[in-house]
């Protein structure tokens, strides 16, 4: 058992070292997993086709037979931001605290091509019981924001004077160039078992084993708004907190749990839902300075619910809803106001806990997300079937959590995709998804600076092969 545990973990470090850095496209989850339910924009967890359907519906493990499926994305998100002139530039306010000016700055993140892999098995029992197990990146956030300046006083009202810094938050102070930015990869992986409960009902259920990796750059500035400094200033010994900035890698695991159901009441009409829970995923204890409940990443619950009509014998139209809890993690849905409450804000709050790294500190303030989705399956003959889709969700940013979201701007919305599978050889099927996000921008306030605004403009594109075996 320890054996089998180990390959696991090992396979998940493999595989994600692989997938590399991805920034996913519902917020920061992807848009479908495997080219044929992105090319319908992931629209058809009623619609089993490929033993990597299970991830999105586990329940469909007994449609799609004895298969073994292999691909890869390639990814491409281009984002930039700016800020506006300020009024305040650095200076020191009663009551109002010190502001962080940023820039003006106009700068594009420099990663923008990412390799996302998927792997899936799966295998039909006697007594309408099956099996899967597939291994997938699925999401995550990555930005590097190089070059850049911000203009504070580093030690409040005090002797320093105010100065310009390099990097986006004017992390250069503490030396280098000030490269600003995150990057979170996610590797998942599913095992799965299904029930065929008669000719029309399935259900499924899956454990998930998760990996995460994660590093911040350039957020040391942030350093008096943390949980430890601030505990040692009310101490009268301030303390700078190690695990803010700049730590390199950490890693994180965590397990979670995927229902299913696949529901057939007639010839021409299906239905599919699932459900998977919040993955509980240990803290990052590089960076427990920096996110809420000391370094706490867990990953959101999900749900979906979907309906495939068989229009004619050759298409398929299909209708999918997204639900995504950003909620359920504090340290992606605590607002950034949070810290204004910290006793080294300035602005006479006195809660340790909404400081960084808090029980309940500031984070990115995201909103649950809604994503509606369509797709349209032709099939034109024996060899060729063709794919198209498109989905729509209102982005999770709120115009009042600009600042730290420069990190993270995960405002996509429109996903247009198209894909076709060519079968030339009974049982053996390449498939190819194309994906185009429009482009998004957003413009609020800076939080730090309230007389300075920030621009967010991002927009992406996708490429994903695979190829599938029957046996």
């Amino acid at each position: 058992m320890k054996n089998v545990f180990n390959r696991s973990c090992l396979a998940l470090v493999i595989g994600l070292s692989l997938a590399g850095n991805a920034f996913a496209t519902n917020g920061y989850f992807t848009h479908g997993t495997g080219p044929k339910n992105k090319s319908m924009a992931g629209a058809g967890i009623a619609l089993p086709e490929d033993a990597i359907d299970v991830v999105n519906n586990p329940a469909v493990a007994t449609e799609v037979g004895d298969q073994f499926v292999l691909g890869a994305a390639l990814f491409s998100p281009i984002r930039k931001y700016s800020t506006s002139e300020s009024m305040a530039n650095g200076q020191c306010s009663p009551g109002m605290g010190c502001a962080i000016t940023i820039g003006p700055n106009n700068i594009t993140s420099d990663e923008e091509y990412f390799i996302i892999p998927h792997i899936a098995k799966s295998w039909q029992l006697e007594n309408g019981n099956a099996l899967a197990v597939s291994f997938y990146g699925r999401g995550g956030m990555n930005t590097t924001w190089k070059g850049g300046t911000a203009t504070f006083d580093p030690d409040g009202p005090g002797p320093a004077p105010i100065g310009t810094y390099p990097g986006t938050y004017g992390a250069g102070i503490f030396g280098g160039d000030g490269t600003a930015g995150v990057n979170l990869s996610q590797a998942f992986l599913d095992l799965t078992w299904a029930k065929k409960m008669n000719d029309q009902f399935s259900l499924g259920i899956a454990g998930i084993v998760v990996a995460q990796w994660f590093e911040a750059q350039g957020v040391a500035s942030f350093a008096p708004l943390t949980e430890t400094y601030a505990a040692g200033a009310m101490q009268g010994a301030p303390v700078m907190p190690e695990h803010l900035s700049n730590n390199g890698h950490d890693w994180a695991f965590g397990y979670g749990l995927k229902v299913g159901l696949h529901w057939k009441p007639t010839d021409r009409v299906s239905f599919g839902i699932m459900y998977q829970s919040k993955i509980w995923m240990s803290e990052f204890d590089k960076y427990a300075d920096l996110f809420a409940e000391q370094g706490d990443m867990d990953i959101p619950s999900d749900f979906k619910v979907g309906v495939t009509f068989k229009a004619t014998e050759a298409v398929d139209l299909s209708f999918d809803i997204e639900h995504i809890w950003y909620s359920d993690v504090a340290s992606v849905n605590n607002p950034i106001a949070l810290l204004f409450n910290c006793p080294t804000a300035g602005v006479g709050g006195m809660e340790l806990s909404n400081c960084l790294g808090g029980d309940n500190g500031g984070g990115f303030g995201w909103d649950d997300m809604t994503v509606y989705k369509v797709g349209l399956r032709y099939t034109a003959g024996e060899d060729w079937t063709w794919r198209a889709g498109y989905s729509y969700g209102e982005q999770p940013i709120p115009v009042s959590e600009m600042s730290f979201n420069i990190l993270a701007p995960g405002v996509m919305e429109h996903h247009l995709t198209a894909g076709f599978t060519l079968e030339r050889t009974k049982g053996r099927q390449f498939n190819m998804a194309f994906m185009y996000a429009p482009s998004v921008d957003q413009t609020g306030p800076q939080n730090f600076d309230p007389s300075q605004t920030v621009t967010f403009e991002m927009y992406q594109w996708e490429i994903e092969a695979s190829y599938s075996w029957r046996f």
